[in-house]
């Protein structure tokens, strides 16, 4: 696990609202998969019930057009060393089940997909150098 990390999520803002949560709770998954120090610890209050945080960090919700988040991961995935890069594309939307999206993916190009949202997790320098730019979603 890394100690200076840094997150943020980027979606299209175009989005309609449901599809806006909907990526960035997918996206937040799989955030959390891959750094599970991100929220793996519980809480108890003084009535002793326990609860399961939702992250030990902020968690910013960027906006970006989809052809910035496409750059954005194609910058992103030139390097991959502790570091996490969850694209959430409009086919990946369009499937139902997780198998079908694993054995489609391999035929897919994603610089030629529609990026709805992208999560990226990593060293806090990298993350701004990506995000720096780009405004909260709002």
């Amino acid at each position: 696990m890394l100690f200076d990390i840094r997150l943020a999520i980027v979606v299209n803002p175009a989005l309609p609202l449901g599809l806006v949560a909907n990526t960035v709770g997918a996206i937040s998954i799989g955030l959390g998969a891959k750094f599970p120090a991100l929220a793996a610890r519980q809480l108890t209050d003084r009535e002793a019930r326990i609860i399961d945080i939702s992250s030990n960090m902020p968690v910013p919700v960027l906006q970006a057009d989809a052809e910035t988040i496409t750059s954005l991961l194609l910058k992103a995935l030139s390097q991959q060393d502790d570091r996490a890069v969850v694209p959430f594309s409009a086919f990946a939307r369009s499937l139902h089940n997780y198998r079908e999206y694993e054995a489609t993916f391999p035929d897919r190009d994603l610089a030629g997909e529609a990026i709805d949202g992208l999560g990226l997790a990593g060293p806090s320098k990298w993350v701004k150098s990506l995000t720096g730019s780009l405004k909260l979603l709002r």
